[in-house]
């Protein structure tokens, strides 16, 4: 069961491994690759400051697919190349954007989002990317994309462990 007390993420260099070990807690022995998604960002919503939405986009065929996230609803499709996740995507690379309004082709989800990092991920039979906004302008750092692709792996090693669902 999920109890954990909010994290304080100043120090993110304590921030993301707590993150981790509350990650590995709630995976426990559960093999389904969507519940795990699922509760992943419902982690990250809740632990992490200024954040209004939290998701994965996952490929199908030349689309991004909205899969589990916490926060407003969100756009169903993007297609790869387009936006911040589908330029991620694209290009298989992490990508910190401080400020949405100056990246070329953004996609306006939702009107308070300034700030955005999109992180790629791949395991199992899935693919796509883990999205994350915020109304607060240069909310993410490098720290944070290296953390959050640190728990990715967590994640993409936990299911491939675990390979059902």
């Amino acid at each position: 069961m999920y109890r954990a007390d909010k994290l304080r993420e100043q120090d993110k260099t304590d921030f993301y491994p707590e993150l981790g070990n509350i990650l590995t807690a709630l995976l426990g022995d559960e093999k389904d690759c969507l519940a795990n998604m699922a509760n992943f960002t419902g982690l990250l919503f809740h632990q992490m400051e200024d954040v209004n939405w939290v998701g994965f986009y996952i490929l199908r065929g030349q689309d991004l697919v909205l899969g589990p996230y916490q926060g407003k609803p969100a756009c169903t499709r993007i297609a790869v190349g387009k936006g911040v996740c589908g330029t991620a995507a694209l290009g298989e690379e992490t990508l910190v954007v401080p400020d949405v309004h100056q990246f070329p082709g953004h996609i306006a989800c939702d009107a308070c989002s300034r700030s955005e990092l999109v992180v790629p991920f791949k395991f199992q039979q899935i693919q796509g990317v883990l999205d994350l906004d915020s109304p607060r302008p240069n909310r993410f750092s490098q720290a944070d994309a290296l953390g959050l692709e640190a728990l990715l792996a967590m994640l993409h090693n936990h299911l491939d462990k675990n390979k059902r669902g």
